[in-house]
């Protein structure tokens, strides 16, 4: 049986966080352990150029830093092929293609380029590499011929993007198109993994994220200012968990032999989510509960990475292989574009018997 195919990356703007763990980071090492899926994986720099395009080295130096996050989590250069985006031609001619097929009041109501705009203040100074954003994104996906897209909740207007996209394509021209379909986190809480500070979204550009490569030391100061509930100013005071980072931090993280291991006075997290809110827990053990878990979580792909740090060479080839094997597979599919389109002229023997009979 033919593997199925899965595309995801990030951009290179940073080291990955908590966020980009539970929110697409596990379910693709997950998926990629079934040997169910043959999984490509894009370093997305030309996506991270459209609000970087002053400080193109901020991305230069991220892309070793993503692919050894990729490789701390789990994903096995064995099973995952993990490639560079702006090397793959195709992915920057697909776009012009698909550009024709999008209107702008169309990518102005997409939610998650809404959301993005206003976080970055762009106000109507916006770069249109930018705003196209969701049509490099869907270029991204059918060059692969991606069936499965594994994203956080945050994405999914991307993913009915492309769908849009390919369903008009196919419509247009010919059936060729895959349209993908998104995978989301098990864990629902996970689909969006607020950020340390309380704020709704984990994000590198508001400081309010645990990063994947954080040390011991940093982890704990981190977890211990932890935004909490306001209004439990006392131990003795009752205490809300909806809306309480450090519960959600639980919820997402807490698996049951973890919480027994490092909480020996609760026999179940809602008995301790019952304490707090009856009054009488501190916020300081909550926190104490949830750095412990945390750290057995964060070390062993700490480790890793640290590992992976000592054979650079190793993993510079790894991306380069599979950057070049990605050019040959994503070009096979340019070519059926083209072809559909009744542009792949020099390809086109309809094309040469016209132009020179005419």
């Amino acid at each position: 049986m033919a593997q199925k195919i899965i595309l995801t990356g990030d951009r290179p703007t940073g080291a990955l966080h908590l966020g980009h763990y539970v929110g697409s980071l596990k379910k693709r090492v997950e998926l990629q352990n079934t040997g169910e899926y043959k999984q490509y994986i894009l370093i997305a720099d030309l996506q991270a150029l459209t609000d970087n395009a002053e400080n193109p080295e901020k991305i230069r130096e991220n892309i070793m830093e993503v692919v050894l996050d990729y490789l701390a989590v789990g994903l096995d250069p064995e099973k995952t092929t993990f490639l560079i985006q702006s090397c793959i031609p195709a992915l920057y001619e697909l776009p012009m293609y698909y550009s024709n097929l999008v209107t702008m009041a169309r990518l102005e109501r997409n939610p998650t380029i809404k959301t993005e705009i206003q976080l970055r203040n762009f106000q109507r100074d916006i770069p249109v590499g930018f705003m196209t954003y969701p049509i490099s994104q869907a270029a991204d996906i059918t060059a692969f011929k991606a069936q499965y897209v594994p994203v956080g909740n945050d994405q999914l207007p991307m993913i009915e993007q492309t769908r849009d996209i390919v369903s008009a394509f196919n419509r247009i021209y010919k059936e060729i198109l895959v349209e993908p379909q998104a995978i989301l986190p098990d864990n629902v809480t996970a689909q969006r993994l607020v950020g340390t500070d309380g704020n709704a979204k984990m994000s590198k550009s508001l400081g309010n994220c645990i990063y994947l490569k954080d040390k011991e030391d940093v982890i704990k100061k981190k977890v211990m200012g932890m935004f909490t509930d306001p209004n439990h100013l006392r131990v003795e005071d009752p205490g809300t968990v909806e809306g309480n980072p450090v519960f959600t931090y639980l919820d997402v993280f807490s698996t049951e032999e973890l919480f027994k291991k490092h909480c020996s006075d609760y026999a179940t997290l809602d008995e301790m989510k019952d304490h707090y809110r009856r009054g009488g827990l501190g916020d300081v053990k909550i926190k104490r509960v949830l750095n412990d878990i945390m750290q057995d979580i964060l070390r062993p792909i700490r480790e890793r990475r640290e590992d992976y740090e000592q054979r650079k060479p190793e993993v510079f080839k790894m991306i380069e292989d599979g950057t070049k094997a990605a050019i040959e597979y994503t070009n096979q599919t340019l070519a059926e574009v083209k072809a559909a389109i009744g542009i792949d002229y020099f390809a086109s023997q309809s094309f040469q018997d016209m132009f020179i009979n005419k």
